[in-house]
């Protein structure tokens, strides 16, 4: 009962004079109480928490519009000077707004904060988290959103490339916008909703924060990370400036999802060294480090433990690069598993399967290297259950079901977690992403900066 009372106080700051009237008659009927009389009030309350679906399609669309594509060859930070176009348009929005506490540092960051506004003390605080960049998969240059208003089921030619055709069949979640609204790129270009829905849902939360001071919350952080999609989101991050206990990534899929676990994730690096001399007089001397690293990869499983052929929980080996010359050559490889033991299992099956190839080709020598990337969240959320809990209420509260899911990659949220701050991911809604089929629901990014506010709602509620 008292649960329940702490849940429905804060409406008598804002509801309708003849609501609080009713409410307060119920709250002397202690009956009422105990069944189901207040919920339906406190039901009512938790809708009244709206996102424009039209405000946030704007700002969503003023966002797509700056190329901040990343680069993986780049060893700057940011890798792309480009990202801080949008992170100095976000910081602007943030002053706009009356967010007064909030700066834009040399590496692309953007981090500000909004003041508690509960007269709770010991409110552990909490960030929001989305990144600027695009990846470098599919071009981010001259990107122009194309709002489908009222989408109408049938096939989206899109304008500037008619090959380019988004269907139900290929994308059945469409089925879940009919009669809403979607935004598509025009066909030659990603739309970049990985991950501007995220910072579009994080902002429009955070104007609903400051127009409704009648919401309590504690203190709120909001982060833009650069670099994200080339696995540098955290590289340069300060986090004792920051200064948050728990995180929240927006960086999902479908409405109502939330991501707990992901990958973990090392790279492998083969580098095979041949034997090299004049081709004149290279009879039975000369070992191509080229025609040596084919052989490593033609020796690799064809039906199995490759991208294309795992699913769900199953690790995999993917080589990404491979370069050299007939003297020497290196091979690059990314390695996931869920665990620990199966990332190490991977390792010890591809190294052997190197060496053994290898050894087919007298007078060539490689050596094997691994590099940690990053681990799954879900060993540092295990030891404390709640940051998750309170996702999966406040995603009730915005009136989806929630559907638990693993990540077969990774987020900010991964490395955020091993640096001190756990960090599960929240759905914004994204679609088909790195693609020029790229799409995305406003209805499901106006949910996701609903459940932001519930999820701070909530963290306020439990002290």
């Amino acid at each position: 009962m008292g649960s329940l009372r702490k849940q429905a106080a804060f409406c008598f700051e804002i509801i309708h004079p003849g609501l609080r009237q009713i409410l307060a008659s119920v709250f002397q009927f202690p009956l009422l109480w105990r069944g189901v009389g207040v919920r339906p009030f406190i039901s009512y309350f938790y809708r009244m928490i709206q996102i424009s679906p039209d405000s946030i399609a704007d700002r969503f669309m003023r966002y797509v519009r700056i190329d901040t594509q990343s680069d993986p060859t780049s060893t700057a930070h940011p890798t792309t000077e480009k990202q801080k176009d949008l992170s100095r348009l976000l910081l602007k929005e943030l002053y706009g707004m009356g967010i007064t506490d909030a700066s834009a540092d040399e590496f692309g960051y953007v981090y500000a904060t909004i003041p508690s506004n509960s007269d709770k003390k010991n409110i552990p605080v909490i960030c929001f988290c989305a990144h600027v960049d695009t990846a470098p998969d599919c071009s981010g240059t001259d990107v122009k959103p194309i709002l489908h208003r009222y989408y109408d089921g049938n096939d989206i030619i899109l304008p500037d490339d008619p090959t380019q055709v988004l269907r139900v069949s290929d994308s059945p979640y469409l089925k879940n916008h009919i009669n809403n609204g979607i935004i598509t790129a025009s066909g030659t270009t990603l739309l970049g909703a990985d991950d501007k829905s995220g910072a579009a849902a994080i902002m429009e939360a955070a104007l609903f924060f400051v127009q409704n001071p009648a919401i309590k919350h504690g203190e709120i952080k909001i982060l833009f990370t650069p670099d994200e999609e080339v696995g540098q989101g955290t590289a340069k991050v300060d986090m004792q400036k920051l200064g948050a206990q728990y995180g929240y990534t927006l960086d999902g899929g479908e409405a109502g999802s939330l991501e707990d676990e992901t990958f973990s994730a090392d790279a492998a690096v083969i580098h095979i060294h041949g034997v090299i001399v004049h081709p004149g007089y290279a009879k039975d001397k000369l070992v191509n480090a080229l025609k040596v690293a084919g052989a490593v990869l033609e020796a690799l499983p064809k039906n199995e433990w490759s991208p294309e052929t795992t699913e769900k929980r199953e690790g995999f080996v993917h080589p990404t690069t491979v370069n050299g010359i007939a003297e020497k050559a290196t091979i690059q490889f990314i390695v996931r598993d869920f665990t620990l033991a199966g990332l190490q299992q991977h390792h010890d099956r591809l190294k052997k399967i190197a060496e053994e190839t290898v050894a087919q080709f007298p007078g060539a020598t490689m050596e094997y290297v691994a590099q940690e990337q990053y681990r799954n969240m879900k060993e540092v959320l295990d030891t404390c259950p709640q940051v998750a809990a309170y996702a999966e209420e406040a995603i009730q509260r915005a009136g989806l079901s929630v559907k638990k899911e693993s990540i077969r990659g990774g987020t900010d949220g991964s490395r955020f977690s091993y640096i001190g701050m756990p960090c599960p991911n929240i759905f914004t809604g994204m679609q088909n992403i790195h693609s020029k089929l790229e799409w995305v629901g406003i209805k499901d990014m106006a949910k996701a900066a609903e459940t932001i506010v519930h999820v701070a709602m909530i963290w306020e509620e439990r002290v």
